[in-house]
């Protein structure tokens, strides 16, 4: 704890200072692109990532759709959790934001809040992020793994910006990881049942399930293999 309140390790330390120092040499449209990147425009990729993931699981079939669905609700429930989990352990820590205890670092875009910004360990962005992209990857592995990217872009953003340590953000990557990972069992256990009613439901049930959606009728499925001898 001490390592952590005193301003980290020095690796920590100096990863800060090297990647916030691009900042020094780099043009002021770059960074003030960092900053909306950081604060709206990786999020909103992020909801839309799960926007699409969603329709994607309304075609599927009724068990897969039901799994797929309950993974997409479990997912930002679980980055609330995380956020929860989070409050109480960055006043345990108390580690106080970078460029409070050290010099020469750019803070940039408005992002550190003034000097007395809270607190920097673990880092709220990076949990959340981490925790919506690893609770998509539940739901689907290719969107899920692009959601995991946009997390860690948006940890190496919250480095670059000054308000946080490399080890907050690795932090923040670990407590979402390990909320969504290791509740998932019992959140599906859960959540699926309510899905699959709510699938059912006449006037919610296309929250679930498409319209367009095709699936095999049992009278079509026994026909076939008649067919197949016939055209045998």
């Amino acid at each position: 704890m001490a390592g952590l309140t005193t301003g980290g390790p020095n690796v920590d330390v100096s990863l800060l200072y090297r990647i916030n120092g691009i900042a020094r040499s780099a043009p002021e449209w770059f960074d003030r692109g960092v900053a909306l990147l950081a604060s709206y425009g990786l999020p909103l990729v992020m909801v839309l990532l799960v926007l699409w993931c969603w329709r994607g699981a309304r075609r599927q079939d009724e068990a897969a759709a039901a799994e797929s669905f309950a993974a997409l609700v479990w997912a930002p429930l679980a980055a609330a959790l995380a956020l929860l989990v989070n409050v109480p352990l960055r006043g345990f820590v108390a580690r106080p934001r970078p460029f409070v205890a050290h010099e020469g670092l750019e803070v940039l875009g408005g992002a550190g809040g003034g000097p007395g910004a809270g607190f920097s360990f673990v880092s709220d962005h990076a949990t959340l992020a981490m925790a919506l992209g690893i609770g998509l990857f539940l739901a689907h592995r290719r969107l899920g793994l692009v959601g995991i990217g946009l997390a860690v872009a948006e940890g190496m953003c919250r480095v670059y910006l000054g308000v946080h340590y490399p080890t907050d953000v690795i932090g923040g990557f670990a407590l979402g990881t390990a909320v969504v990972l290791l509740l998932a069992p019992l959140a599906m256990a859960g959540l699926t049942p309510l899905v699959r009613a709510l699938a059912r439901s006449p006037r919610l049930g296309w929250l679930v399930r498409a319209k367009d959606r095709v699936v095999a009728r049992p009278v079509e499925l026994a026909q076939r293999p008649a067919e197949s001898d016939l055209a045998a």
